[in-house]
């Protein structure tokens, strides 16, 4: 391949939701990520909390519209022959911000060029242009292939996955992670015994957590009765009766995306300190997790910056992980879970 093209691929990818430190939430979108010379385009934007608009809760027709816009088979919706790569993930609205690209036909090619983060409708390539990023020059087969093979796809299943069965004793604790996982955009359900659900209705779910209480042999009965109905799911073991770590452990358990193509890669918590492993420049933020002897629920935010990539130590304060204490680790698109260990 000539060495002015650039291979363009597609990939899902997550913005993790989930219940932060201080009270807020943040909502849960799966969506296609622009995969270029085989990395997410996304992580050349360093830490931009951010979507495209290839995003699988939008309706069927929006979806589709979308797609049949990046092929040049609809008018660009912003002036100049622009199209938003990236946007909001709350609400999509370009006040907030966008990330925006000229999308033309060279030939058989496709080229993007001119990124820019963009609030109004003219985008001040002067003021807010990515220099370093661009312009990708595609091959028409290649770009094509790609994007066609969304439309080949039945644009509900990944939304019908985003799904999970809460399984415990705790009822009261299971209602709040179910409204919680509701808040966020994550449809829940709460059963004591999954083995007579008929198979289809299995099939909508992406994970199973079981809570703490639930013993090794009830376990296994639901892992054969998914087996039996031949779908295949991530099962949570809760670590603690804490709302938003149990958020975070099903939010990694969700994570679609190639382990390859993720941020955040490894965590690992012991002897006072937290290791982390990050594949591009990115704001990190680590939270300690703990209850104390009358049950009570302690937060502490630990680390909140921006790393570059590589291997990182960060210590803890003592008293953030004292007793028994879980550390969460979040970047905008992936979230680790790990027990302090002793």
């Amino acid at each position: 391949m000539s060495a002015e093209y650039a291979t363009f691929g597609l990939a899902p990818a997550m913005r993790a939701g989930g219940v932060l430190a201080n009270g807020d939430y943040q909502v849960h979108r799966d969506f296609v990520d622009f995969i270029v010379d085989g990395r997410p385009l996304l992580f050349q934007l360093s830490d931009l909390d951010a979507v495209s608009p290839l995003a699988s809760d939008v309706p069927p027709a929006i979806f589709t519209a979308q797609v049949r816009s990046l092929l040049l088979e609809a008018d660009a919706p912003l002036a100049g022959g622009r199209y938003v790569i990236y946007g909001c993930p709350e609400c999509a609205d370009l006040a907030c911000g966008a990330v925006t690209a000229v999308i033309e036909r060279d030939g058989d090619d496709f080229v993007w060029r001119d990124f820019a983060w963009q609030t109004e409708e003219v985008a001040d390539l002067k003021l807010n242009g990515y220099t370093g990023i661009g312009p990708f020059r595609f091959r028409g087969t290649e770009y094509r292939s790609a994007l066609h093979s969304l439309l080949r796809e039945d644009p509900d299943e990944s939304s019908a996955r985003r799904r999970v069965l809460l399984i415990g004793a705790r009822v009261a604790v299971l209602a709040k992670l179910a409204a919680a996982l509701r808040t966020i955009g994550i449809g829940a359900d709460i059963t004591h015994d999954a083995t007579d659900v008929p198979p289809e209705e299995l099939r909508v779910y992406g994970a199973v957590a079981f809570g703490r209480a639930v013993g090794e042999a009830d376990r296994e009965a639901v892992r054969r009765t998914f087996e039996r109905a031949g779908v295949q799911v991530a099962y949570v073991e809760g670590l603690a009766p804490i709302i938003p770590l149990l958020v975070a452990q099903i939010e990694h358990a969700l994570d679609r995306s190639p382990s390859e193509q993720r941020r955040l890669t490894r965590l690992i918590a012991a002897d006072g300190e937290a290791g982390i492993e990050i594949t591009s420049t990115c704001r990190v933020q680590l939270t300690a997790y703990r209850t104390d002897r009358l049950y009570r629920t302690h937060i502490h935010k630990v680390f909140d910056g921006i790393l570059p990539a590589g291997q990182h130590r960060i210590g803890l304060d003592t008293k953030a992980v004292k007793g028994e204490s879980f550390i969460v680790a979040r970047t905008s698109g992936t979230v680790l879970v790990q027990p302090m260990a002793r």
